[in-house]
């Protein structure tokens, strides 16, 4: 331990490789923290090169193997874990049977986390990270009115237009409160919108991915985006550690900086980049228009990065990875 760090005692983060996950891993060591991660395979030294090299790794970082469908397979990690930080998720493709693959995985990977969680008397608090998605998709929004933590999605309006990954976002953080509630766990959870910035896995997420090729010049997939809220990946793995060490955080937490429709981000982006093919405008879409009210985690004391902050840093990093 750095002479410098205060020990902050241990803790687990599930999907420990991933694209926000890794960023918490890093910023945890970085507080302090003895980190326990869980990923597919520990053995894999190629695709967990980039949380070996952070900073504190070597001496503050263990690797363990669980799988979100196998029942008991976060027992070792979590046992002696003061706080978990719930970030694993399905990956979420085209799925031929969104039931099957994205939606039950979700649930039950939840529920096998949190059953872990249980068995450990250590166990302090639970941070699950949810979505923003879980707020914004609604018929009935009135666009005078922010959102705030204690609106939901319409599970109807998903499942008519098949948006499986918020549908399952929706059914875990749900099935995470009942679970907590019932078994007494100290539970927070954390709705990042769409997560921008620095991508510490050379291989890039879908997030990133659509990212990457806006700047190429391809636009289908951000026209699907429509309005979005936009938050620096470090904001996001701050706010998480923000509301584990706060004791008196409770209930959800909304993290977005700024809020944008898909023709304003591209204006803004075609601007500050000149030098890149980033279309100059989108087809305007016929959504509900809305904004999100954040002060819940401002209350907290956490002030959010602008968007030229999060699109410089991420493209620098796409520069420097040989993306771009």
């Amino acid at each position: 331990m750095d002479k410098k760090l205060k020990n902050k005692g241990k803790v687990c983060v599930t999907g420990a490789s991933g694209f926000v996950a890794s960023w918490l891993v890093k910023r945890l060591l970085s507080s302090g923290y003895f980190v326990v991660g869980t990923v597919r395979d520990p053995g894999d030294a190629k695709k967990l090169e980039h949380l070996w090299g952070l900073e504190g790794a070597k001496e503050r970082l263990k690797l363990f193997k669980a799988d979100l469908m196998e029942e008991g397979s976060f027992d070792e990690a979590i046992m002696g874990c003061e706080g978990v930080f719930h970030t694993a998720s399905p990956v979420v493709g085209i799925s031929s049977n969104p039931k099957i693959e994205i939606l039950e995985p979700a649930v039950k990977g939840t529920l096998n986390v949190l059953e872990s969680c249980k068995k450990n008397p250590s166990l302090r608090r639970v941070v699950l990270t949810s979505s923003s998605s879980t707020v914004r998709i609604r018929m009935d929004i009135d666009p005078n009115v922010p959102l705030d933590e204690s609106v939901w999605s319409s599970t109807e309006v998903c499942e008519h237009f098949q948006v499986w990954y918020a549908l399952s976002k929706i059914q875990a953080e749900k099935v995470a409160w009942e679970f907590c509630k019932e078994n007494n766990i100290d539970l927070v959870t954390v709705l990042p919108a769409f997560v921008i910035g620095p991508s510490l896995p050379p291989n890039l997420c879908s997030t990133a991915s659509d990212v990457l090729g806006l700047f190429k010049g391809e636009t289908r997939k951000f026209e699907f985006h429509g309005r979005m809220g936009y938050i620096h990946i470090d904001d996001i793995a701050l706010c998480h550690i923000l509301v584990y060490e706060h004791k008196e955080a409770h209930g959800r937490y909304l993290c977005s900086s700024t809020v944008m429709e898909h023709y304003e981000l591209a204006s803004f982006l075609a601007s500050r980049y000149p030098s890149y093919p980033i279309p100059r405008s989108f087809t305007k879409l016929d959504r509900p228009s809305y904004t999100y009210n954040t002060s819940k985690i401002e209350s907290l004391g956490f002030k959010f990065k602008t968007m030229e902050e999060m699109f410089d840093d991420c493209l620098n990093s796409l520069i420097m990875q040989g993306h771009l």
